[in-house]
């Protein structure tokens, strides 16, 4: 059935590429944190743990509300780990890091899924679609209290 929300069909794709890129990078934080949760060692673990639990539960529920935007929007979600790996801004490293160097990776990645998200809000708003803005300037609230809250572990 054909799509009628007041956003053309150019325009809903411009902001499915995005969003795509939005959810990808949010997968892979999500992973990296969730990893980090499971492997941390050190003086920190108890505060480090915790923490990680929270961050990594809150970008569950975001994962779900990026890929159900981009459904309401028309096209499917994509959602396979080569798909995510295609479509990320962020590195994961392959061996398990000390605490703290979890801590700034985790930093950086929030850091790249900020500049992605950007990127995404300006294409919505050239797009005059409020719905994903409203949705990537949430997101770009959370991500960025949690990159300074993780940046001032490192201080």
């Amino acid at each position: 059935m054909k799509i009628d929300i007041g956003l053309d069909e150019e325009a809903r794709a411009a902001v499915v590429t995005r969003l795509e890129r939005v959810l990808a990078d949010t997968y892979t934080l999500y992973l990296l944190t969730h990893s980090f949760h499971w492997n941390v060692t050190g003086p920190k673990f108890n505060d480090l743990h915790a923490m990680f639990m929270g961050q990594y539960t809150e970008m569950w529920a975001a994962v779900d509300e990026v890929a159900e935007r981009i459904r309401a929007l028309g096209a499917f979600a994509p959602g396979s780990y080569g798909a995510f790996a295609r479509l990320t801004s962020i590195e994961s490293p392959e061996d398990v890091p000390e605490a703290l160097e979890m801590v700034r990776q985790l930093v950086l990645g929030h850091e790249a899924l900020i500049r992605t998200a950007r990127g995404a809000l300006v294409t919505a708003e050239e797009a005059r679609d409020q719905v994903t803005a409203d949705l990537l300037t949430q997101r770009l609230q959370v991500h960025e209290k949690t990159a300074w809250m993780l940046r001032s572990l490192l201080a």
